[in-house]
């Protein structure tokens, strides 16, 4: 689990080799999401549900491409 700050503390993958990775950060109640390679462009925000059962969709393959 991410500690909720009120400053981001950004996170990447330790399996991100190239360094154009997503990172996450919790802020309070919120999760946030950006592109490493972009960092000028707003992160995204998701409430702690909304990141959960994104989580979950992840674990379950919901996502395969």
């Amino acid at each position: 689990m991410i500690k909720a700050t009120e400053v981001p503390q950004w996170r990447r993958s330790r399996r991100c080799a190239t360094g154009t990775c997503v990172e996450v950060a919790r802020v309070g109640d919120r999760m946030l999401v950006r592109d490493s390679k972009d960092l000028d462009i707003a992160p995204l925000r998701f409430t702690e549900e909304q990141w959960e059962e994104f989580v979950a969709g992840v674990k379950a393959g919901t996502f395969g491409f």
